[in-house]
């Protein structure tokens, strides 16, 4: 006989609908998956059969052969083992007919309980797309399924056994019911209260945040350029549901969420160390899991010691910083992830970290050429999508001994997001995302603003990205002003954050 039971799969950030197709006839008995199973898939057949007799239920000895449909599609996981069984089952008539609108999820132990699985959001979503009804989940998935809408029912087990009791009418597993989580329950982000000293660099910080600039901070040890960065996110504004579940999907795949609380409410803020891999921050593997540079899609990535890293790790930045995602292709396919992050960056003027930072007992021992040595390994073209430059010197003492307090990040941020919503009414979600085309429609600058323009870009010989980025920097402070025009001072001040190319 033959049974068909549905359930899901991964490839990159894409979910799709995987048909379990099962046959039990005479012969010479064996067990058979097909359908382009990776070496966990195959595995399986000891871990269903392991189940069944925990069960107590007898395994059919016979030609088994279970097909996994679309078989040209690599299928990948342990996530195969809970529809496996209950489609060999079904067509062994060992337990009722099972629902066409039902789809199950789920890696079995040798004694049939349900393992928790990566992925399990993206793949949610991807059910109810294709007109699934119903999924059936792990227990401790079941509040990250239930995130996909109400139209989807969640059923969440602990066992194999809850599973078939409830096909078969003797048990009713209660719906998980969608629970978004309350943002007031989430830990209280790092604020701006607590940096003293650093205005004008808080200032430069609040600009990027108001328009999604990049932007690097360079300066000598011990400035604060860690303690910054760190947060960014509390001046960011709020995610929107749909940025959230964007963001969630990503942390799913690679397992870093909870089963208490599924749904990311604060904006990431991902910091990978220096020493960090080309493939660790772009993604890939033998599964082509997303990297460090998707794990912070709508969030902050943060590279402290910039010139520290590898090259061709910060080359693979260029793509993601222009188009809002990451291609990886390996020999076992190609998947497409979004990345679309607010890179930050920080780093010493020199290998020391003294360069013309000199005074109260520091003093730099590196000759020029050693300076132009250090800075030169970030090349030209990523120097170039980094829009904002901004030198960081050392607090004083009277920064630190003030009893003056320091602006919160709650102010900050409703100026951010008064920003912001001026980008919004241009149909993008920041400055930064504009296109150039689309950036010189909305960008109307005043007759002295445009004479500041045309002299800066020919004294520093300006790029014309790097003309581009002034324009929306220039954009994002005359947004911040509330001004529909920008005007000299706001060009000003945007060219002040381009340091390095003054300096070239």
């Amino acid at each position: 006989m033959l049974s068909k039971v549905y359930t899901m799969g991964l490839n990159g950030a894409r979910g799709f609908v995987v048909t379990v197709e099962s046959t039990v006839s005479g012969g010479m008995v064996s067990f058979e998956i097909i359908g382009l199973p990776d070496t966990a898939v195959k595995e399986s057949r000891d871990r269903v059969k392991a189940t069944a007799r925990g069960l107590g239920i007898k395994f059919p000895q016979s030609k088994i052969t279970v097909n996994l449909a679309p078989a040209g599609t690599k299928k990948e996981g342990a996530i195969y083992d809970l529809p496996i069984l209950l489609s060999i089952l079904s067509a062994a008539e060992k337990i009722k007919a099972i629902d066409p609108d039902c789809a199950f999820i789920g890696e079995l132990s040798l004694g049939g309980e349900l393992r928790p699985a990566h992925g399990v959001l993206t793949m949610a979503l991807a059910a109810k797309a294709a007109g699934i009804k119903t999924l059936f989940v792990p227990k401790a998935n079941a509040r990250e399924a239930a995130l996909a809408g109400e139209e989807l029912k969640v059923f969440g087990a602990a066992s194999a056994e809850e599973v078939i009791r409830h096909i078969n009418g003797e048990m009713a597993l209660s719906r998980e019911e969608c629970r978004i989580p309350d943002k007031s329950n989430t830990a209280k982000a790092l604020d701006f209260a607590d940096v003293r000293g650093q205005e004008n660099v808080k200032r430069a910080l609040e600009i990027a945040a108001a328009g999604g600039h990049n932007i690097l901070m360079i300066g000598p040890p011990g400035s604060g350029k860690s303690m910054l960065a760190s947060r960014i996110p509390s001046i960011l504004p709020d995610m929107t549901h749909e940025e959230a579940l964007e963001a969630t999907e990503l942390h799913s795949i690679v397992g870093l969420l909870s089963s208490e609380n599924p749904l990311l409410t604060e904006r990431p803020f991902r910091s990978p160390h220096h020493s960090s891999s080309a493939t660790s921050l772009s993604g890939g593997g033998t599964s082509l899991r997303p990297g460090e540079l998707s794990l912070a899609h709508n969030g902050v990535l943060f590279l402290d010691e910039l010139p520290e890293f590898r090259r061709d790790a910060l080359e693979v930045l260029r793509q993601p910083m222009e188009t809002g995602e990451v291609v990886i292709s390996r020999a076992a396919g190609t998947a497409v992830y979004p990345a679309a992050f607010m890179l930050v960056c920080a780093m010493n003027p020199c290998k020391c970290g003294w360069y013309g930072y000199e005074g109260n007992g520091h003093t730099c021992s590196c000759s020029e050429q050693a300076v132009e040595k250090y800075i030169g390994k970030i090349s030209g073209p990523l120097m170039d999508r980094i829009d904002i430059h901004i030198n960081v010197a050392s607090v004083t003492y009277d920064d630190m001994s003030s009893d003056a307090p320091a602006e919160p990040s709650a102010a900050i941020r409703e100026r951010v997001n008064r920003a912001r919503e001026r980008a919004r009414r241009r149909g993008v979600v920041c400055n930064a995302r504009l296109s150039p085309t689309k950036l010189h429609e909305v960008a109307v600058l005043d007759d002295g603003a445009k004479l500041l323009l045309k002299n800066a870009f020919d004294a520093l010989g300006l790029t014309g990205r790097s003309y581009d980025k002034i324009l929306k920097i220039g954009l994002t402070i005359a947004d911040m002003a509330e001004s529909d025009i920008i005007m000299p001072e706001h060009i000003a001040e945007a060219i002040q954050y381009r340091s390095l190319d003054r300096e070239e």
